[in-house]
């Protein structure tokens, strides 16, 4: 399970705003949000990487670019597919082409991924991509919540995480990437009468139920909080919050992008 709540163009002093969880094994090799070697200073990519696939989850880059990924289990799927989930994000970071052309050269790849949800944006518009489905939609100005489900599925986490934004942007004041990352740790969990099936056990399913996943002796949960603020002026900051097997942060990464830098 992962989680990805985000304000869209909802707010006049933050043109994105979004903080994510992202749920894995302990075991899976990872390296931590860091920014990845490119020829051009402009297109700077930041992001951290799954070693095991050499793609990433979520990322920017220095020119406004963002994208990130959670994945999708359906019954119906279960043969094996040739090509990693994490390659979507990362072919469009390091990519010329604008969102709009992305986003239609993945029409004819569907098959080639395991059930995956697909944010794409370019400091302007953002489109969100199903390929199970075959969704494609530009996302208009909002507040969205994204796990492993569609996009705003009714999952309890899923709500409380934009009402948590929601009320947060509500506040006259600048906003952080801290209070993004506090939001994140949300660890209330919910009966199994208000899930949603995702091929697990009941009692996985109310283990998992929770914005903040703890590790509860399957190796598997929250190993870090990432937080994104993008500033009508054009900066952007990033901050990553690693935690350990109990839980318990162990190291941050944050970075600032300037808008003339």
């Amino acid at each position: 399970m992962c989680l990805i709540i985000f304000a869209h163009q909802a707010a006049p002093s933050y043109p994105l705003v979004m903080a994510a969880n992202r749920d894995e094994f302990f075991s899976r090799p990872t390296q931590h949000a860091t920014l990845w070697k490119s020829s051009c200073h402009h297109k700077a990519i930041l992001a951290g990487k799954d070693l095991v696939s050499g793609g990433t989850w979520l990322g920017i880059t220095r020119n406004g670019r963002f994208s990130a990924v959670t994945n999708i289990k359906y019954p119906s799927e279960s043969e094996q597919k040739p090509r990693s989930r994490g390659e979507l994000t990362i072919n469009f970071l390091q990519s010329d082409i604008s969102v709009d052309e992305y986003t239609s050269s993945l029409a004819g790849q569907f098959d080639q991924f395991a059930g995956f949800n697909l944010l794409l944006g370019d400091g302007h518009n953002m489109f969100y991509i199903n390929n199970f489905e075959r969704v494609v939609t530009k996302l208009e100005p909002g507040f969205y919540g994204l796990s492993n489900g569609r996009l705003n599925s009714d999952w309890p986490k899923v709500n409380r995480g934009r009402e948590g934004l929601q009320q947060l942007l509500k506040k006259e004041r600048p906003i952080s990437t801290d209070q993004l990352i506090a939001m994140m740790k949300d660890r209330e969990l919910s009966p199994a009468t208000n899930l949603t099936d995702t091929r697990k056990t009941a009692e996985l399913e109310t283990e998992t139920s929770s914005a903040f996943i703890m590790n509860t002796g399957h190796g598997y949960g929250t190993l870090c909080s990432t937080a994104i603020i993008k500033e009508a002026n054009g900066n952007t900051h990033f901050n990553e919050q690693n935690y350990d097997v109990a839980g318990i942060a162990v190291d941050s990464h944050y970075y600032r992008f300037l808008k003339n830098s």
